[in-house]
């Protein structure tokens, strides 16, 4: 009788390491597939050509808690001061120094004290490309404003952000530490995430995700395991040879921080005034669905549009910087 039972116990015992050996080697497999880097995005490249970088101000640099220094330019307020301050956070693969110049550089010139941020793995933040841990970016933020506070300890804040990064400043909009550092938040041709109604494919061929490895990933943190996550996942539309200046890849764990936790979590957290502008003319989102995904969630949400503005030109092109700019240095102080 025993001798049966050992053998029953015994086959379990070998199919269940069978299923195991199946699942890892199934893991494995997806997470080695390689990621494809998509062919260049002329409408993302082409935009640097109308901006004017001789009025950028020098990169900056502040510790970060965990010791890394992050890259950030202040812009000081010119013309008629408005008593407001905003944070700029860019879109993927930029960085402070790229073509979001345009406008921090114009909000400042309507009077508004503007820092633009280089984001942890980005420019001249950190390990190119990767971050430590999902949400290393929100405790970098903290201490950048702390930074700022030192010298504008009172002055009322404006976050902003384009694309990604205005998916992130969501993600900070709807957090409880941060929203007492911001008196608004406005969203440029935001990225809400994978599963928004407001994306194109592959955000107009802009970015090729490995979903395979991403898959892959997920699965092994929900068995608990969270290894590999510092593997990319993510590839822009980049020149070629431009990866000196712009991010070609980002890791598992940059991806998943730089962007909302989900936008049906986080509108409805947003507790102060914020303002969505849209690029009617937008290759990588389809603009005209802001308004009904995001005001079903937040009806308190301005959602504007920019008529002939695609997705780069909500930060270059002229029309579009002005009344942005114009936004900002008069809505600056929370009015909603």
């Amino acid at each position: 009788m025993a001798i049966p039972l050992l053998r029953g116990a015994l086959n379990l015992l070998k199919w269940g390491l069978c299923a195991v050996g199946g699942v890892a080697l199934i893991l494995a497999a997806m997470i080695a597939t390689p990621l494809q880097r998509p062919p260049e995005l002329h409408s993302v490249s082409d935009s640097v050509k109308i901006v004017d970088f001789s009025t950028m101000p020098p990169l900056e640099r502040f510790q970060a808690r965990d010791g890394t220094w992050i890259g950030f330019r202040h812009y000081a307020s010119k013309g008629a001061p408005t008593g407001r301050g905003a944070i700029f956070i860019h879109g993927s693969s930029g960085s402070s120094g790229t073509v979001n110049h345009a406008l921090t550089h114009a909000i400042a010139e309507h009077g508004v004290e503007t820092w633009a941020l280089d984001m942890r793995g980005h420019g001249g933040s950190g390990t190119r490309g990767d971050i430590g841990y999902v949400g290393q970016l929100e405790d970098d933020l903290v201490d950048f404003v702390a930074v700022v506070r030192k010298s504008a300890p009172d002055l009322p804040l404006t976050l902003i952000g384009h694309s990604a990064g205005a998916g992130f400043s969501l993600r900070v909009a709807a957090t409880p530490i941060m929203q007492d550092m911001f008196v608004r938040t406005v969203l440029l041709a935001p990225y809400l995430g994978y599963d928004a109604p407001t994306n194109k494919p592959h955000s107009g061929g802009w970015a090729n995700a490995d979903i395979p490895r991403f898959l892959g990933l997920a699965a092994l943190r929900k068995l608990g395991i969270d290894c590999c996550s510092q593997l990319p996942v993510l590839a822009f539309a980049v020149p070629p040879n431009y990866d000196k200046v712009l991010v070609s890849t980002y890791s598992d764990r940059l991806m998943r921080n730089f962007a909302t936790r989900g936008y049906r979590l986080d509108f409805p957290a947003v507790a102060h005034p914020m303002t969505i502008f849209g690029a009617a003319e937008d290759e990588m989102m389809i603009s005209a669905k802001y308004a009904e995904t995001v005001q079903a969630l937040k009806p308190s949400v301005d959602v504007k549009m920019l008529d002939g503005i695609n997705h780069m030109g909500i930060v270059t092109n002229p029309k579009a910087v002005s009344a942005i700019a114009e936004d900002i240095a008069t809505r600056g102080a929370g009015q909603s």
